[in-house]
């Protein structure tokens, strides 16, 4: 079953299933963009680990395990509640200890071939970019510099609504996007291309820049997203009669809303 919206799925942003969409759309990027540039460039997955600290805004759940299950070795001897006195137990309230969780998100490199320089970074944005005041947002902020800086050309993919947008200075002209993607070339710094979407917009194809002279792949992410969803069967782990996580806006609630009733998954 494809995706039924006909650019990006807000139902992909839940933090619990974005981890799984975000690696995998990595991926099938890497196995599209292969065939199309080799021989002159290969196409590296790399990864960064990200380690996860406690956010009073963030549900323990969506960073942490379901179910732990601990041995109890079998000499151990049992407690008997009963063996105390009544008034002792008294009714506990439920809270959460601070757990550090550790994630490995991948990102690409496009590189010549055979020296292995890289020529354009890939990365595909993930919530802890986005999170004011992370350390691992500030991590990526400070890669991201240091890539402007350089003379490699970054291709950097927001598809997520929450959170806080990277850094950019747009003129005035009145377009605004939830989802974006950021083509800067190397050559043409500070200036840099900035492709702007809505939920109910198809994902535009942007050119892959590379060394010059070079022909220059189109990426369409859009079908690859749509054929990831079906391989994947995310429809399987998305109840759309719940509200996406984040939630949308009203205007957006009502178009999805209508959507979802046209093809049959709400009623």
């Amino acid at each position: 079953m494809p995706s039924p919206f006909p650019g990006m799925n807000p139902w992909l942003e839940n933090p619990g299933l974005w981890p799984d969409v975000h690696d995998s759309l990595v991926i099938a990027l890497r196995d599209v963009l292969v065939p199309q540039l080799q021989p002159r460039y290969s196409v590296v997955v790399r990864q960064r680990t990200v380690i996860l600290t406690p956010d009073p805004e963030t549900k323990p759940a969506d960073i942490c395990p379901d179910v732990t299950i601990y041995e109890i070795p079998r000499t151990a001897e049992p407690i008997h509640p009963a063996s105390y006195p009544s008034s002792a137990v008294a009714s506990p309230v439920t809270v959460h200890v601070p757990v550090t969780d550790i994630l490995y998100e991948d990102y690409l490199e496009v590189r010549t071939v055979p020296d292995g320089k890289v020529v354009t970074v890939i990365e595909l944005l993930s919530p802890t970019n986005k999170r004011p005041g992370d350390k691992n947002r500030e991590k990526y902020e400070t890669k991201r510099q240091r890539l402007l800086d350089s003379c490699t050309h970054l291709v950097e993919i927001d598809l997520l609504r929450g959170g806080k947008p990277m850094t950019l200075w747009m003129a005035g002209d009145g377009r605004r996007g939830c989802y974006r993607i950021l083509v800067s070339r190397a050559r043409r710094r500070p200036r840099a291309d900035l492709y702007l979407f809505n939920l109910p917009d198809p994902i535009p194809p942007f050119p892959l820049p590379l060394q010059p002279g070079d022909n220059e792949p189109v990426v369409e992410l859009g079908p690859m997203l749509s054929d990831l969803y079906d391989r994947a069967r995310y429809d399987m782990r998305i109840d759309y009669t719940r509200e996406p996580v984040p939630p949308l806006t009203k205007e957006e609630a009502a178009w999805a809303d209508q959507l979802l009733h046209e093809i049959g998954l709400r009623e």
